[in-house]
């Protein structure tokens, strides 16, 4: 009888365990339901990249497995049926998360109250045309969409560039939507971060997610510079920089840069067709780096707005190492550059400012046009 308080006192810790759980559980249920949709543009969304990208999103990979989403799908008059086909092929998905779909050729409808843009569209360059014309077509594109997005998007939307030239397209973006701020505007270039992760994968033989801290300096361009002088990789013996483990100069200086740069190239003569699950993957793997924060000592590559470091002319659009936290992005400071990679990190940077001269030459042309 003696052990009768203990055995009450162990019922009612129990008890009120069970309703402390019960009660959390339900707390959470709610703050879940509760949470608002974040609505997500995607131009160009009939197309490839487009495709693979919207099941990604509506799915959660990028803005994680509790927030709600309503798409919003923009591609122009000609693709109209096949957009409404993506539409209705994502209701047909079923998605637990996807709250709505707005599917439209109309770009002030498409914009309206995004929270992030995510900017696939472009006219793309072919066969026999002039580097200056498809420049000219796209600062059209980007001019009327730096518009539509400055006065109809929500106020701290997030907007990544994806459509080549990625970087000027960006730049273009910036130069039409002055109120939107410059930190708000990035462009990919977190696809030729992962391939330059996967390629040094390959050569260790080792898992993706233990190689850290590649850097993608400049252009999303053949001029890119793939950096491994800071990267490491996660072994059983701690941390190794990846030029120990490869030990191979050559191959790191010349190859492996190679294959990066034309990675793209490559792709297409492979499929005919160019990158689409993996352009939509780094996409979201840019955005939720951006939104959630990169892990501590890990940096990842954007396409951001220079602010003089490193020598690299303010104003133009340009890969770096960034670290991200809170919503922002920083650029990684203090990084020691070597005579080879400060030569590489100029070639691509004078590719830039020469896009930018031409892109500039074409807007004056259209004024006078």
């Amino acid at each position: 009888m003696e052990n009768v308080p203990l055995l009450e006192k162990i019922g009612v810790v129990t008890v009120c365990g069970a309703l402390s759980y019960i009660i959390v559980r339900h707390i959470w249920s709610f703050l879940k339901m509760g949470k608002e949709p974040i609505r997500v543009l995607v131009t160009g969304a009939a197309g490839q990249i487009g495709y693979a990208l919207v099941p990604m999103i509506a799915r959660g990979v990028m803005l994680g497995p509790d927030q709600p989403i309503i798409l919003h799908l923009l591609d122009i008059e000609p693709a109209a049926e096949a957009l409404e086909g993506v539409k209705m092929e994502l209701i047909d998905s079923a998605f637990p998360l996807l709250e709505g779909v707005v599917a439209t050729t109309d770009v002030i409808k498409a914009c309206e109250g995004v929270d992030i843009a995510i900017m696939v569209g472009g006219f793309p360059r072919k066969e026999g045309m002039e580097r200056k014309e498809v420049m000219s077509k796209n600062t059209s594109i980007y001019k009327a969409q730096a518009s539509a997005l400055e006065q109809h998007a929500a106020e701290n939307c997030k907007i990544l560039v994806v459509a080549n030239p990625a970087n000027t397209n960006a730049l273009i973006l910036k130069e039409f939507a002055p109120s939107i701020p410059e930190k708000n505007i990035t462009c990919l270039t977190q696809l030729d971060h992962n391939r330059a992760l996967g390629q040094i994968s390959e050569r260790l033989n080792v898992p993706v997610r233990d190689v850290k801290n590649v850097i993608i300096w400049g252009n999303h361009s053949s001029t890119q510079y793939p950096d491994v002088n800071h990267a490491t990789v996660i072994t059983s013996n701690g941390k190794k920089p990846v030029r120990e483990l490869i030990a191979d100069d050559y191959w790191l200086n010349s190859q492996f840069i190679a294959t990066v740069q034309q990675r793209g190239a490559a792709i297409i003569k492979a499929r005919k067709l160019s990158s689409a699950l993996s352009a939509a993957g780094a996409a979201c793997d840019h955005i939720r780096n951006w939104v959630f924060g990169t892990p501590k000592g890990t940096w990842v590559s954007m396409g951001v707005c220079s602010d003089g470091s490193y020598g690299i002319q303010p104003g133009l659009i340009y890969s770096f190492p960034v670290t991200c936290q809170n919503g922002e992005w920083s650029i990684v400071q203090g990084l020691k550059i070597n005579e080879f990679s400060r030569e590489k990190m100029d070639e691509t940077a004078k590719e830039l400012a020469e896009e930018k001269e031409l892109a500039y030459s074409c807007l004056k042309d259209q004024a006078n046009g």
